[in-house]
Formats: structure tokens, C-alpha cells, sequence
């Protein structure tokens, strides 16, 4: 059980990538973090440098999401991607996988893919994180993917981008955690709005929230349980 806001806090990743996000939203992004004492700001790629120079001063992390939101670029790409974000100042890397491909059931490509853009993250002590989009996935192609990341050992694997059809399932967080264990963390992400869910998804095993909703979830903690 969490058992302060404080700490409930450290579980965020204060999410914005919209679109249409223009540079005082970005400032207002970290600053939030900053006040709030979130774990990371997770943006799109292009705005990395940017959210860097705002948090300069703060043990908040700037977390870039790769080949976001469709995961349909090849390896090439989301491993320039990926270095050119931390040439930038990512401390985090959120890519999203080539769901095509586990749909195919070409699972080595998968493998390739991850074991591509965790070799540049660990090589430059940047955390990984390997989106699985499950809305789009059967349980056994979810558990598939997450016994891949058992060997190659990214430090999370994540439930969604937050664009596809659905967002983090507690089933899915089950599963997937009931697959790594202890070995790979868990992020849960897309839909999470109120703080029931937040931590009902800790309780399953999610060691990381990626939501918009973080400020409103840690009041809400505030207001029930240190009022």
C-alpha cells in the first residue's frame, strides 16, 4: 500500500504528448513535475532538449517516447531515434513495438527490435521501457513479448501509449508482471484518470503510472487519506 502522497508521487510519469503541445505546455509540464515531485516528464522525442533545460535543476527525468504512437518505423529508425533523444537529454526511453509484426508471429524480429534499443539505453545508462500496445494483443501474444524481455532485459515493459484503442487492463498488468517477476518492472499507461484505478495497478504490480491524470489521482490521495 502506498502511504503517502509523497511517495505515490515517484510512481508518475506526468504524461504530455499531444500533438498540438507548444513550448508553454512543456513549461508547465515540468513545473508540475518539479512541484508534484513526479519521477519523469514523458514527451514526445522532439521536445526533449527543451523539457532538459527546464528540469536542469531537479532529479526529474525526461523520458522520450520512440516511434510513437504506431510503433511502425523500422529498427534503424527508432534506434537513431532513440540516440538522438539521449544526445538530447533523455534520461528515459519509451519505444513502441512493431505490432505488425507480433501479429505475424515473427518473434524474432520482435526480439531483434528490443534487443536493439535496449543495447543503445544501457550503453548510455538511459532506462528502457518496451510499449506493448495490448489493446491490440491476445494474452499469448502479450505473454510472448514479455518472455522476450525476460531475456533481453529491458528495465520495463508498458501496457500502452494511451492512443490505441484501450489502456492498461489490470489483467494485463498481471500477466505481464506474472511473467517477469521481479526480473523486468511494469508500467502501466493510457486511460488511467482516477485513483482507484492508480492503485489498483500498483497492487498488481505496476512500478510506474504514465497518465495526464497524475496531478488530479495525487490529490485525490490528499483529500482521502492526509486530510
Amino acid at each position: 500500500m502506498v502511504k503517502s502522497s509523497k511517495e505515490l508521487a515517484q510512481y508518475f510519469d506526468h504524461t504530455n504528448l499531444k500533438a498540438f503541445a507548444v513550448e508553454a505546455d512543456f513549461e508547465k509540464l515540468c513545473q508540475e513535475s518539479m512541484e508534484y515531485g513526479f519521477k519523469m516528464v514523458a514527451i514526445n522525442s522532439f521536445p526533449v532538449a527543451l523539457c532538459k533545460e527546464f528540469l536542469k535543476d531537479s532529479p526529474v527525468h525526461v523520458g522520450a517516447a520512440i516511434s510513437f504512437p504506431l510503433g511502425q518505423t523500422t529498427i534503424a529508425v527508432k534506434a537513431y531515434e532513440t540516440e538522438q533523444a539521449i544526445k538530447e537529454g533523455a534520461d528515459e526511453i519509451d519505444y513502441v513495438v512493431n505490432v505488425g509484426k507480433v501479429k505475424e508471429g515473427n518473434f524474432d524480429y520482435i526480439k531483434e527490435e528490443m534487443e536493439t534499443i535496449v543495447a543503445i539505453c544501457r550503453k548510455n545508462d538511459v532506462l528502457s521501457k518496451v510499449i506493448f500496445e495490448t489493446c491490440y494483443l491476445t494474452k499469448d501474444e502479450i505473454k510472448k513479448i514479455a518472455e522476450i524481455a525476460l531475456e533481453v532485459l529491458p528495465d520495463f515493459i508498458k501496457t500502452s501509449t494511451g492512443f490505441g484503442t484501450g489502456g492498461a487492463l489490470l489483467e494485463d498488468v498481471k500477466l505481464m508482471k506474472s511473467v517477469v517477476g521481479d526480473k523486468v518492472k511494469v508500467k502501466a499507461s493510457g486511460g488511467i484518470k482516477t485513483l482507484e484505478q492508480c492503485l489498483a495497478l500498483i497492487d498488481a504490480g505496476a512500478e510506474r503510472i504514465g497518465s495526464s491524470s497524475s496531478i488530479a489521482i495525487v490529490e485525490a490521495f490528499k483529500a482521502t487519506y492526509e486530510k
